[in-house]
């Protein structure tokens, strides 16, 4: 470190290099995340399991009504199961449900779908068709 400049490369409360106490101050914003998987059976009582699944897992507000949503219009194409995926990065939450077959049009454009377009970030449907998926954080 050179000495011009010396105060801009430090924190103001400890005078550590801003890249040591990004940590201390927990502003870190670390791009690695952790993944979760499960499979829920392909019946509407099952709705109530994923959100409570999601919520056990994630601390965001509208993670389990956006994972029910994404559930129950995979549920609606007829799926015996359902697969539920979340996913953490860094200040992002992916959350997917997949199906084994191809949703029908109404999966990805139905009332649902209002709810999660307007809560996520992003939104999408996978690119075989069988599954939708939301992103909640910054779209980065």
């Amino acid at each position: 470190m050179t000495s011009a400049n010396c105060g801009d490369n430090l924190s103001t409360e400890k005078h550590y290099p801003y890249s040591d106490s990004h940590r201390l101050r927990g502003t870190a914003m670390p791009e690695s995340g952790h993944t979760w998987q499960k499979a829920f059976k392909g019946e509407p009582i099952e709705a109530a399991h994923v959100r409570l699944w999601v919520a056990g897992r994630v601390q965001h507000p509208d993670a389990p009504l956006i994972a029910n949503e994404l559930f129950v219009a995979v549920l609606s194409s007829g799926a015996a199961a359902v697969e539920m995926t979340l996913s953490t990065s860094g200040s992002r939450i992916r959350i997917i449900a997949t199906g084994p077959h191809p949703l029908p049009l109404t999966s990805s454009h139905g009332p649902g779908w209002t709810i999660v377009s307007g809560l996520a970030n992003l939104t999408g449907m996978s690119t075989d068709e069988t599954g939708l998926w939301a992103q909640l954080g910054t779209n980065r």
